[in-house]
């Protein structure tokens, strides 16, 4: 066809801008969908504008004559038409769809939107550009969807439960849900016909949207990601409800996996002759953080279960004549002396039974009350401090670190290094400490030089930990060579 042939031709002009379209819609890439989108609706009114400029009627079939040439034109002319006809209004749907900000929705409405146009195109190319008898298809296709239908009953069962889940938002993607059949885990998609979940041992579930409705569901995400945990323990009867209560808050309180506000509970169950059964509630920041939370929560109520005097009582189940029950009166709660303290302490564990009792023997009390200042972020202490009872927090500038509990230990870098303090130290409660100074200290780093090199070990693992919580660097270095020197240094005499 000539270059005057084609200008004088809108069929051939139709064709052309309709190729050309789908060219550089491809050329575009996935990558820039909101390109391709304007480019759609920038195509079709061009092809639009020369319909309507050449009085072409795409929307009735009047049959094509003799001349196959020109009937092929016709034919390729109104199909591309109305492809890029059905492309336009799914990119008009698409962009009022991301404006309106709901992705969930978005995303059924679309694909519901997106199917409902392709299927009237269909329908439209062949009633208008191949001019098929659209009612004996449609008949047709009925008989087919009821046979379907049965076919892919629970299929569709799925699609229609996850449509009901999408407009009733229970959930959205990122959330953590509960079912009532135990399974839990965090939403990572969800489509027509299932949510995948990822749980908290790492595994991947797939439940279709028909079981998921079915099922009683919780979403702990909502209002927000912390989640509440109830822990229940059981102490013997040795000592007034409320010194049992004081002890509770205290494990609470030097807890740093739980959520301060709001602020943690602790409510008392009952009471009998065997135990007093104690509820601590409290939050964490999200369910992943459960296990570990209650790891540390039983851990300090051991230790200061211990501290105070305080015996855990026998399990409900277990058979004890009412005879060898603990009671105010008989109870003999082991004490925490300083070598028990020492023996629970890491960087002491090479030393000989006797080179600890040794320690223990060289050490003092020390008590502080509760709001006091114990030592100042970069002050040296020349003495290791072990918290005999209460809570001490930790604080790198204006960041809180940690907080240390009965059977911790602080003041050892000053002690062993001769460096100040990574943290501000205050006490939270009244706090009773065992101090023990260099100079009892000394001997034991004389008669075993290797040991320097397992202090230098366990204070840098330590000081790395501390300095994992901190907002900022430590200002000195605390590695295992630098803590070695340190204490070759101070204790070379």
């Amino acid at each position: 066809m000539s270059l005057d042939a084609f200008q004088a031709s809108p069929l051939a002009q139709l064709v052309f801008v309709g190729v050309a379209g789908i060219v550089v819609w491809h050329l575009i890439g996935r990558g820039r969908p909101n390109t391709r989108l304007v480019v759609q609706i920038a195509f079709f009114a061009v092809m639009t504008a020369i319909l309507i400029a050449n009085g072409i009627a795409p929307q009735s079939f009047g049959g094509y004559g003799a001349d196959e040439a020109t009937a092929l034109l016709v034919v390729a002319a109104k199909l591309l038409w109305w492809v890029h006809l059905a492309w336009a209004v799914i990119g008009f749907v698409r962009i009022y769809l991301v404006l309106d900000g709901r992705p969930r929705e978005a995303r059924l409405l679309q694909d519901l939107i997106v199917g409902l146009v392709y299927l009237g195109m269909i329908l439209s190319v062949l009633a208008f550009v191949f001019g098929a008898p659209i009612g004996t298809l449609v008949a047709t296709s009925g008989v087919i969807a009821i046979i379907l239908g049965l076919a892919l009953q629970n299929t569709l069962g799925d699609v229609f439960s996850g449509i009901a889940l999408t407009l009733g938002r229970p959930y959205a993607i990122g959330d953590w849900i509960l079912l009532s059949d135990g399974t839990e885990g965090r939403v990572v998609e969800s489509n027509w016909r299932s949510t995948h979940l990822l749980t908290a041992a790492n595994n991947f579930v797939v439940l279709p949207n028909g079981l998921l409705a079915k099922l009683g569901l919780t979403n702990v995400s909502r209002p927000d990601e912390t989640h509440w945990i109830g822990l229940t323990v059981r102490v013997a009867p040795t000592r007034m409800p409320s010194i049992v209560v004081d002890v509770m808050r205290d494990v609470l309180l030097s807890c740093t996996a739980i959520v301060k506000e709001p602020p943690p509970v602790v409510a008392l169950k009952g009471l009998d002759a065997t135990a007093l059964e104690v509820e601590l509630q409290f939050r964490v920041t999200s369910p992943a953080q459960r296990t570990p939370a209650r790891n540390e929560v039983l851990d300090l109520v051991y230790r200061h279960c211990k501290s105070a005097g305080l015996l855990l009582a026998m399990p409900p189940a277990s058979a004890v004549a009412m005879a060898d029950l603990p009671t105010e009166e008989n109870a003999m709660p082991p004490q925490v002396t300083p070598l028990a303290l020492i023996e629970a302490i890491s960087i002491f564990s090479p030393l000989t039974r006797d080179e600890k009792a040794a320690l223990a023997a060289a050490t003092s009390s020390r008590a502080f009350r509760e709001g006091d200042v114990i030592a100042r972020q970069g002050d040296m202490l020349r003495s290791l401090m072990m918290v005999r009872a209460g809570v001490i927090e930790m604080r790198h500038e204006d960041k809180e670190c940690g907080r240390l509990a009965p059977g911790d230990f602080f003041g050892e870098t000053g002690l062993l290094a001769g460096m100040g303090e990574a943290c501000t130290l205050t006490a939270l409660t009244r706090v009773t400490v065992y101090e023990m100074d260099q100079h009892s200290f000394a001997p034991l780093l004389r008669d075993r030089p290797t040991m320097a090199e397992d202090l230098a070990q366990c204070l840098s693992r330590r000081a790395e930990r501390v300095q994992a919580g901190a907002a900022q660097g430590l200002p000195q270095e605390r590695s295992e060579r630098a803590f070695l020197k340190a204490i070759r240094t101070i204790f070379r005499g």
